[in-house]
């Protein structure tokens, strides 16, 4: 027994400095940071400066663009989902093709292909102006930024949503219609609460990153609108107070650990 338990902490010690390094080790200089001021005296001005109008209107927005894009990634989800789990479609099929294989490339690189696509002169208008159609004019805008979270993080949601709806047995579904229950009665009180734990864990999956994400607003926001990644990124690379960008770290700490509450219910409430 104690040989086991020997051969199970070396084998797991790789693990745990690793998380100690880059996990732990992080998070507590965040934590040190966000409640000290330069002196090094404890104090929460740093997290209470989230209530300033700049940093409170960027938080704000923040979270209204995450909950739109996070409600369109469901919309789109949901029904692909279900199709493939209708016609039992393997993950070495369709499903890595369509939505694996995007996410090999670039994050960077894919956001910025729609820069190229969106801006005033791009791919898009020059299309509609070929076809004599009114142009559009997104970039530089919140719609801009949806469309980049959007196209980024849906297969975050599709992926978690096609786990829960394959797992669902068709003979649950087939006697719910046999005990009379139409198409739209079926999906809402079947397969839906059936299906709820995927989608928590989708709506997590996506929700946190577009609150948190930098990158794709500076590139589709042209650095015009600034969400509260964008003030903290702002923080520590141009203004280098690490005080105020740690404790506004904290309030986005906040919204995770919310969200993985939630997902820790919903996995509980499925077992």
């Amino acid at each position: 027994m104690f040989s086991n338990r020997k051969t199970s902490v070396i084998m797991s010690s790789p693990y745990l400095a690793w998380a100690l390094i880059f996990i732990i080790v992080p998070i507590g200089m965040i934590f040190y940071y966000g409640l000290t001021d330069t002196t090094g005296a404890f104090t929460f001005k740093n997290i209470a400066a989230i209530a300033q109008p700049e940093h409170a209107k960027a938080l704000w927005l923040a979270v209204e663009l995450a909950v739109i894009s996070t409600l369109i990634c469901f919309l789109l989800a949901y029904p692909l989902g279900m199709i493939l789990a209708r016609n039992k479609m393997s993950s070495e099929g369709i499903l890595t093709t369509l939505i694996i294989l995007p996410m090999w490339m670039n994050f960077l690189l894919r956001t910025l292909s729609w820069v190229t696509l969106l801006e005033n002169r791009g791919v898009l208008n020059s299309i509609l102006g070929a076809l004599h159609l009114p142009q559009l004019h997104i970039i530089n805008t919140p719609a801009a930024i949806v469309v980049g979270m959007v196209y980024d993080f849906l297969p975050f949601m599709i992926l978690p949503i096609y786990n829960s709806l394959a797992k669902i047995d068709d003979e649950v579904i087939n006697a719910a219609q046999d005990l009379g229950a139409n198409k739209f009665q079926t999906l809402w009180r079947v397969i839906l609460p059936l299906s709820a734990p995927g989608i928590i864990s989708g709506v997590t999956m996506v929700f946190i990153p577009s609150l948190t994400t930098f990158a794709i607003s500076s590139m589709l926001g042209g650095s015009k609108i600034l969400l509260i990644g964008n003030v903290i990124e702002q923080e520590f690379t141009l203004t280098y107070d690490w005080h105020l960008g740690s404790g506004l770290s904290l309030i986005l700490m906040i919204f995770i650990v919310i969200n993985m509450v939630v997902s820790m219910l919903s996995d509980q409430k499925e077992d």
